[in-house]
């Protein structure tokens, strides 16, 4: 029997203030550009990679840019500080600093291109009073600096201090300072904003606006820091990956495993790589799950169902049109104004 699929303003009550996961699905329906297989993927494909940036990959057995450029940086660093002559090393890191460069510049749509879609965003996930995103991307950051033009009342806050350090003190956020409402913004799999440097301190890299992907390509040229985020892998991979990093390994341990009675996927495939971070999310009091659908697709509406099952319990699972009005890149439907 097919799953019903209804429009999000017939379910958006339901999961007011709950929390949001966004997958990879969000970010293409803003731009077909972020429609790739993985960044490794894109380089290669492409012609970026020199034999010595394959040869690690190889080596190491991982797709992940992240991975392999903080290797070889860091294997870069103590050759200079023991004074060892290794201009190879050194060369291998650049190649792969301006392979992932490039690779970002070409999938990553600049702020012009994807600015008039940032109102609908900010409406939609305002709604929520938590965003995990997945996404590598920018578009979360600049749906929040967007936000900071908007009088209404609503406040985004990622627990990241003015000097670009992470506030483990995280709960505290929560709190209303000036705002009457909040959103808590969190990104599971890290972001290119955040970077971690020589002695591993992780910061977020600040610059409203359209300068902030320049500004980001420029902090990675300066070689005082590596990106932060985890792009590809097996789950047993990323789940290592996460454990290397305070702020990702924070966000794991008990953003994840707070208490939540509604969790909405949208754009999420719920692959086998991701599903710790739903299992994470087990026995956190979720009772009822809505599940982002793209046109109409019964059979993943089915694997979907199968997995919160079996990764959560038992729990109501709603589906949702992801091209319904008042979600995501579309404009509020009427009975979105009585939600706020």
């Amino acid at each position: 029997m097919p799953h019903p699929i209804v429009q999000w303003a017939q379910i958006a009550a339901n999961y007011h203030r709950g929390t949001i996961l966004l997958g990879n699905g969000a970010s293409i329906a803003v731009s077909r550009r972020f429609d790739y297989r993985s960044l490794q993927a894109h380089a290669q494909e492409n012609g970026l990679l020199a034999d010595d940036v394959n040869d690690l990959f190889t080596f190491f057995e991982t797709f992940d840019f992240e991975l392999i450029l903080r290797l070889v940086w860091q294997a870069s660093n103590v050759n200079r500080s023991l004074r060892i002559p290794d201009d190879r090393t050194h060369q291998a890191y650049l190649n792969v600093r301006e392979c992932l460069i490039q690779a970002v510049r070409e999938v990553h749509p600049d702020y012009e291109q994807v600015s008039d879609h940032l109102p609908c965003m900010y409406q939609f996930l305002r709604s929520f009073d938590t965003v995990l995103s997945l996404n590598y991307d920018l578009l979360v950051y600049w749906t929040m600096t967007y936000g900071l033009d908007v009088q209404d009342g609503h406040q985004f806050k990622d627990c990241f201090l003015r000097n670009g350090a992470f506030d483990d003190a995280w709960r505290r956020f929560r709190e209303l300072y000036r705002e009457r409402t909040n959103t808590l913004v969190f990104y599971p799999h890290g972001s290119l904003a955040l970077c971690r440097n020589l002695v591993e301190q992780e910061s977020k890299i600040h610059s409203a606006g359209a300068g902030l992907l320049e500004a980001i390509l420029q902090e990675w040229r300066s070689e005082r820091v590596v990106p932060l985020f985890v792009s590809e892998g097996t789950m047993q991979q990323k789940v290592s990956s996460i454990q290397n990093s305070y702020y990702l390994s924070t966000v794991y341990r008990e953003v994840l495993t707070s208490q939540r009675i509604t969790l909405t996927l949208y754009g999420w495939g719920l692959g086998e790589h991701d599903r710790h971070l739903l299992r994470r999310m087990r026995g956190t009091g979720i009772q009822r799950v809505a599940v982002s659908v793209f046109r109409g697709d019964q059979v993943y509406c089915n694997y979907a169902y199968q997995v919160i099952q079996d990764d959560l319990g038992p729990v109501h699972v709603d589906f949702f049109d992801s091209e319904s009005p008042g979600c995501w890149i579309h404009p509020p439907a009427p009975e979105m104004d009585q939600l706020r």
